[in-house]
């Protein structure tokens, strides 16, 4: 019989496609047949007249899924097909559901499946939580995105609320440092006391917090002039509102950083470029001095004329961190790396009746 697992999360960007993904690839590494499905999705694009989840794609194209994404991701509400739902009074696409989860399951000692970004998403066509959960009989585990302890604890026992004796256990995901050990000493047993089974607390890390240089562009509605690594991690944001000497000196202390500076400053340009800077987003649609341009080309740093001013930029720029999907292939292997340390993979197996006690 196959196990159907819903991944879930209490809020957006908390990892839960991270999680997915890590999941597949670690349970076909232990020579399981493994599935997936997204059964609901509402944040999705219109890419070719067609309805495609960003999710549901990158999980096929990573594991070379044989079925189609209309079968991966059955039920995708766009703006477009909202109007419609809202206008004939509803919708119900509960069999749709049903009919995806019975072909990919085929075959298959266990299905991951990817829920909504929180637990308030899918009751107008009849996808919530708890009824998605119910119509596949899933197991589920929920990610919880650290914001403050409170938040967790209560995010923790929101999902014990809504789902009972489905919920196997959270997973508490980019815990501060500074915050791990309270979590561990207080929050722990608190929740544990409460009934809930930790899997795993997992630290913040900065990396799968970065946004790459293509998304930087999409960002400004900007134009790439120079750079052939759309595909590259910025980590950090600095701006270069300082003098050369100051410029540089903190340049120097910030890593894989994107830099934000005037187009008529090419001084402070070429003191970026000596550290280790991922991009430069010149502000005021102005274009680099060909000097600026082949030093950039030389040490492979990515150009990024932004047509809008300096706190426009840096706004528009700042609002992306932390808040973009685990579509790139070095925030999956080091999620990965990361979960695979901190979770007994053979206690989920067991908990989740994968193998036998």
């Amino acid at each position: 019989m196959t196990i159907n697992l819903y991944i879930t999360s209490t809020q957006s960007f908390s990892g839960k496609s991270a999680v997915c993904a890590t999941f597949i690839h670690r349970m076909k590494k232990d020579g399981f047949r493994v599935g997936y499905l997204k059964p609901f999705s509402s944040a999705a694009r219109v890419l070719s007249e067609s309805m495609i989840d960003e999710d549901a794609r990158f999980i096929k194209e990573t594991f070379n899924l044989r079925e189609p994404l209309e079968t991966l991701a059955p039920v995708v509400v766009t703006g477009q097909r909202m109007l419609k739902i809202l206008a004939d009074g509803g919708a119900d696409y509960s069999q749709e559901v049903k009919k995806a989860a019975q072909i990919v399951s085929k075959n298959k000692d266990i299905v991951v499946m990817e829920g909504s970004d929180n637990f308030r998403e899918g009751y107008i066509v009849n996808l919530s939580l708890n009824e998605v959960a119910n119509l596949v009989d899933a197991k589920v585990i929920t990610v919880v995105g650290y914001q403050n302890s409170l938040q967790v604890v209560d995010d923790t026992l929101t999902a014990l609320t809504r789902l009972g004796e489905r919920l196997v256990g959270v997973i508490i995901n980019s815990v501060p440092e500074n915050r791990l050990q309270y979590v561990h000493e207080l929050v722990l047993p608190y929740v544990r006391k409460q009934g809930v089974m930790v899997l795993a607390v997992l630290p913040y890390q900065q990396t799968l917090h970065s946004i790459n240089i293509s998304e930087i562009v999409d960002a400004l509605q900007g134009e790439l002039i120079c750079g052939e690594c759309l595909d590259d991690l910025v980590e950090n944001l600095t701006v270069a509102a300082m003098n050369v000497d100051q410029a540089l000196n903190h340049f120097r202390q910030v890593k894989n950083k994107a830099v934000i500076v005037g187009g008529d400053r090419p001084d402070i340009q070429l003191a970026a470029l000596e550290t280790s800077t991922k991009v430069l987003i010149l502000t005021g649609n102005t274009r680099p001095n060909p000097m600026i341009a082949a030093r950039a080309e030389e040490r492979n740093v990515a150009i990024i004329l932004s047509p809008h001013d300096t706190l426009t930029t840096v706004e528009r720029v700042e609002q992306f961190f932390g808040k973009t999907r685990f579509h790139q292939t070095e925030k999956v292997s080091r999620f990965a790396l990361l979960l695979n340390n901190l979770l007994d993979f053979d206690e989920l197996y067991r908990a989740i009746g994968l193998v036998e006690e």
